[in-house]
């Protein structure tokens, strides 16, 4: 039985003359299980398993047994759909199997797959590679897939959907749009000369490129919400040994993750506990009662909580209610606006009057309004205000409305160069500089997008990928 499949026209790149196939659904004992094959023998590939001259109709659902083209043993029931590029996925010819999901059975038929002549298990990430390189797509959008796969809470869904829909990526063709339109300006005048506008073109087209890049420096200057969103929110919990963190991590987190004691300095580590606050991801950090020790580990150990507290979103500086108003000079150092106070184990004794605000000074000398809750971890009194408080600081310091946000580091430091190219460009009047300096910010842009020298950050952003995806 010989089909010729590749007169669907669908687009091979040089040297793609492989099909890949894997599992696309989740391992595991499952209902059903997705099996998907790309690549020209897609579709003979389906009528061996048919055992079938023809192919079914296009984007239209079958239910038939499937067989070893081999042994003629029956593997399943299963429904097919066979795309053919270029209105597929990848952009090329597809086929997906939606088989019962017992390992048996997926086992059966990508054994059964593999062994066939022009197959081989696809890498990981090589779906989304190939519609990237067959032009369904760009690499923003890729990027959006693999968020969404790893995505555990709503907001964090939310933002993938909508760099995966596109957003990012037109916001970034159009400036690099319009930076182009400027530079074939520009570069007509130098080729042109007796053209010239009086003063040069560079003038005329300045309105154009300030608005560009003072769209772009916006963008910039996003506090770095989308990047916080994909790897969660940071709050560390801070205060002298015994002030009652670990107990409050484990009132929060439902669940004894940090050891509890009455001995100073049982927390040398960093203890992580990651849950989901209002939708939004949220990492909470106990950390090593912050003071002076002779102990080599006990001081590494606070060094590290200093270290993280500094570079975290929200800081709980936790009071021991016996030591209130005075806080511990360790902790007092790292305050700053973005900390709430707690004064712990109200439930011990009369703490007296807590005020709702506390007023100070940072270490750094700058006035200061802190909220303030009486707490006690041991029996939950106050966590219900804390949980609020906590939820409202999330939503604020990661609230993503408006354009899409920046997502990742590499799309940040690629528009920190271009804004530093347009910066340069817009203050010459020379028509040759300034288009280098555009021409530059352009091709920034495009490593963003993939539009220009990504080849050798393929491997690393699809690399990420689970297979199968």
């Amino acid at each position: 039985m010989t089909i010729n499949v590749t007169d669907s026209g669908t687009p091979i790149r040089v040297g793609q003359t492989d099909t890949i196939f894997a599992l696309s659904s989740g391992a595991g004992r499952a209902g059903v299980a997705v099996i998907r094959l790309s690549g020209p023998m897609a579709g003979a590939t389906l009528c061996a398993l048919l055992g079938r001259d023809s192919l079914p109709k296009a984007r239209h659902a079958i239910y038939a047994p499937i067989h070893d083209p081999k042994t003629n043993e029956r593997l399943d029931d299963a429904v097919a759909i066979y795309f053919v590029g270029p209105a597929s996925f990848t952009g090329e010819d597809v086929v997906e199997l939606h088989t019962h999901g017992g390992r048996a059975v997926i086992d059966g038929v990508l054994d059964c797959l593999a062994a066939r002549p022009g197959l081989r298990i696809a890498e990981p990430g090589e779906y989304t590679r190939r519609a990237f390189e067959n032009g369904k797509m760009d690499l923003t959008a890729a990027e959006g897939i693999a968020d969404l796969i790893d995505a555990e809470t709503a907001a964090q869904r939310r933002q993938a959907v909508r760099q995966m829909a596109g957003e990012l990526g037109a916001l970034y063709e159009n400036w690099r749009a319009r930076l182009m339109k400027a530079l074939a300006y520009i570069e007509a005048d130098i080729d042109f000369p007796d053209e010239d506008l009086p003063g040069g073109i560079v003038p005329v087209v300045r309105g154009d490129l300030s608005s560009v890049h003072g769209e772009m420096d916006k963008h910039l200057a996003d506090n770095r919400r989308g990047e916080r969103l994909r790897e969660g929110f940071q709050i560390v919990i801070l205060g002298a040994p015994n002030a009652g963190k670990s107990s409050l991590l484990n009132r929060l987190a439902r669940r004894d993750a940090a050891i509890v004691s009455e001995i100073a300095g049982t927390t040398r580590d960093m203890i992580e506990v990651h849950f989901d606050l209002g939708g939004f991801p949220v990492t909470m950090v106990d950390t090593a009662g912050l003071r002076e020790s002779g102990d080599v580990i006990e001081t590494e150990g606070v060094r590290r909580a200093t270290a993280r507290a500094e570079d975290a979103d929200l800081r709980l500086v936790v009071v021991d209610q016996g030591d209130w108003p005075r806080i511990d000079a360790e902790a007092a150092r790292l305050i700053d606006g973005n900390t709430i106070l707690l004064v712990n184990k109200v439930d011990v004794a009369d703490t007296g009057y807590v005020p709702a605000v506390w007023s100070g000074q940072s270490a750094g000398g700058d006035q200061l309004e802190l909220p303030v809750l009486p707490i006690s971890a041991m029996t939950g009194l106050g966590m219900e205000s804390l949980l609020q408080l906590l939820e409202t600081r999330v939503k604020e310091g990661l609230d993503f409305a408006g354009p899409v946000p920046l997502t990742r580091l590499r799309h940040r430091q690629a528009l920190e160069r271009a804004s530093d190219h347009l910066d340069r460009g817009l203050q010459t009047d020379i028509a040759e500089l300034a288009a280098e300096d555009i021409r530059l910010a352009v091709r920034e842009i495009g490593k963003i997008t993939g539009r220009v020298d990504v080849e050798d950050l393929l491997d690393i952003i699809f690399g990420d990928f689970c297979i199968g995806k």
